[in-house]
C-alpha cells in the first residue's frame, strides 16, 4: 500500500475565526483551523456576513452528506454561491446547476453520455500526449509557472475535444473563463466583485461582464448547431427532453459559460495542489512510481480531496426544520462546506495527510450522493490520474522555487501561481 505521514499543511491560515462569508477567507490558503473549531464546538453554525443577509455553515462530513442528498428540504434554485440574488437574477443567470429535480434530472440525463465514464475514457490517449508534451515542454523550460504551464493548459486543451470548437479559441475562452469564477481576484478581472459596482452587470452569470463576450461567442455556435453542425457535447443539450422541453437560448448561454469556467478552473487548481505536494514532499514521487494502475487512480482521488478545489455550494431551505437542535427557517441559505467535509477527522483517517493509497477514500470533493454530483468527475480524476503518472515517469525532482499564491475567492480554492523547476529523471 502507498502510504505517506506527510503533514506539511495545504494552508498559511491559522486563525480559528475566519469570516467565510469574506471573499478574502481563503488567501492563505483553506482556513483549516476556523473548520476545525467549527466542527467541534458549533457544526451547524449561524454565520453573519458582510454584505447579505447571513447563512447556516455545514461543516461535518456527515451533515454535509446527509444534507446533500435531501433535494426535498434544501434546493438549488436560489444560487449555488453565498451571495443573495433577486428572483430576476437567478432567471437570469441560472445553468441547470441552479435547477432542482425533475428539471435538473431531464438536462442533466442529455449530458450525461458524454461525460460518462466511457465517452470520457477515449480521450486518454489525447489527454497523455498533451500532458507529455506539456512536461517536456517545462523541464526544458528550466523554471515555470507550474499552474499556468501546466495545470491550466490540460484542461484548457481538452475543454476543445469536448465541446467541439477549434483550440485556436480556447486560450481566449478559458481568460474569459477566468473573469467570471474568478470574479473576486483584481489579476483576472477589472470587475471585482466586492470591490466594484456591478450592479449593471447584475443579470450576467457572476455579475461579470465577460459573459458578453462568452454570450457573443455562444450565439456562434448555437447558429451553426440549428444550421445542422457537430459541435460536439454542446448538440446534446439542444435535444428535446422526453417531455418536449428545450433549452431555451438564455440557458443555453449560461450552460456555456458553466462549462468554460468550471470545466476548466476545478481541475486546474487540483493539479495545481498535486504539483505543489510533490514538490514539498519528494517521496510522494517515488511512491506514484511504483505505483500500478488501480492504485493510480486511488492516488488521483487523494489528491483531489487534498485539493478540494469547490469550497462549497450553497442551498436554500423550502421549509423550516430543526438539523442538530438549530431551527433553520424557509429561506435561510444553508452553505455546505466540502473543503471541511474533506478535512473531518471523524469520516477521513488523517485528513491533513496524504495518504495515496487511501481506501476506502470518503472525499466529497465532487458532491458525491447528491443529485448535483459534477458533471466533469470522470474527466477530472482522469486527467489528475494521467499528470500524476507522467510526472513520475519522466521527472526526477519537481523544486519549488518561491513562495506559492491563492485565488483571491471563498468559492474556489486554488493555487494560482507555483514557481517551480522539474529536473528530468
Amino acid at each position: 500500500m502507498m502510504t505517506s505521514d506527510w503533514t506539511y499543511p495545504f494552508s498559511r491560515s491559522t486563525s480559528e475565526h475566519v469570516d467565510l462569508s469574506s471573499q478574502d477567507a481563503f488567501n492563505e490558503g483553506a482556513p483549516f483551523a476556523t473548520f476545525e473549531r467549527m466542527r467541534r464546538e458549533d457544526p451547524v453554525a449561524w454565520c453573519e456576513e458582510q454584505a447579505g443577509r447571513g447563512f447556516w455553515s455545514i461543516t461535518r462530513h456527515a451533515d454535509i452528506v446527509r444534507l446533500n442528498r435531501d433535494r426535498n428540504t434544501l434546493s438549488s434554485a436560489q444560487g449555488i454561491r453565498i451571495e443573495d440574488q433577486s428572483p430576476e437574477e437567478y432567471e437570469a443567470r441560472k445553468t441547470f446547476q441552479e435547477t432542482d429535480p425533475p428539471d435538473h434530472t431531464h438536462f442533466r440525463m442529455l449530458v450525461n453520455e458524454a461525460f460518462s465514464r466511457k465517452s470520457v475514457g477515449r480521450f486518454e490517449a489525447r489527454i497523455r500526449e498533451i500532458t507529455s508534451e506539456l512536461i517536456d515542454r517545462a523541464i526544458e523550460q528550466g523554471e515555470i509557472d507550474a499552474t499556468y504551464e501546466i495545470a491550466r493548459q490540460l484542461p484548457m486543451r481538452m475543454l476543445a475535444q469536448i465541446i467541439g470548437i477549434p483550440e485556436a479559441d480556447t486560450s481566449w475562452l478559458v481568460e474569459k473563463g477566468d473573469a467570471l469564477i474568478s470574479n473576486a481576484d483584481p489579476e483576472y478581472t477589472d470587475f471585482v466583485v466586492d470591490k466594484v459596482n456591478t450592479e449593471e452587470y447584475r443579470l450576467l452569470p457572476f455579475r461579470s461582464p465577460a459573459a458578453v463576450e462568452l454570450f457573443d461567442y455562444a450565439n456562434g455556435l448555437l447558429k451553426r448547431i440549428r444550421a445542422g453542425e457537430d459541435v460536439g457535447v454542446l448538440n446534446l443539450v439542444m435535444q428535446p427532453t422526453r417531455e418536449g422541453k428545450v433549452m431555451s437560448d438564455g440557458e443555453f448561454r449560461n450552460f456555456f459559460c458553466l462549462l468554460v469556467a468550471a470545466g476548466n478552473d476545478t481541475t486546474r487548481f487540483s493539479i495545481s495542489a498535486s504539483i505543489h505536494a510533490l514538490a514539498n514532499q519528494p517521496t510522494l514521487l517515488e511512491s506514484l512510481r511504483g505505483a500500478d494502475a488501480d492504485q493510480l487512480v486511488t492516488a488521483a482521488d487523494e489528491m483531489i480531496r487534498w485539493a478540494s478545489p469547490t469550497t462549497h455550494f450553497r442551498r436554500t431551505a423550502t421549509r423550516d426544520f430543526e438539523y442538530e437542535g438549530k431551527l433553520v427557517r424557509q429561506g435561510d441559505k444553508v452553505v455546505l462546506w466540502f473543503v471541511s467535509g474533506n478535512r473531518d477527522e471523524a469520516a477521513i483517517e488523517a485528513p491533513y495527510e496524504i495518504r495515496l493509497g487511501r481506501k476506502p477514500n470518503p472525499f466529497i470533493s465532487f458532491g458525491q450522493g447528491g443529485p448535483h454530483v459534477c458533471l466533469g468527475m470522470y474527466l477530472a480524476r482522469l486527467e489528475v490520474r494521467i499528470v500524476l503518472e507522467e510526472l513520475a515517469r519522466r521527472v526526477g525532482r519537481i523544486q519549488q522555487l518561491a513562495e506559492h499564491s491563492y485565488l483571491r475567492s471563498n468559492f474556489i480554492l486554488g493555487i494560482k501561481r507555483l514557481p517551480v523547476r522539474l529536473t528530468a529523471r
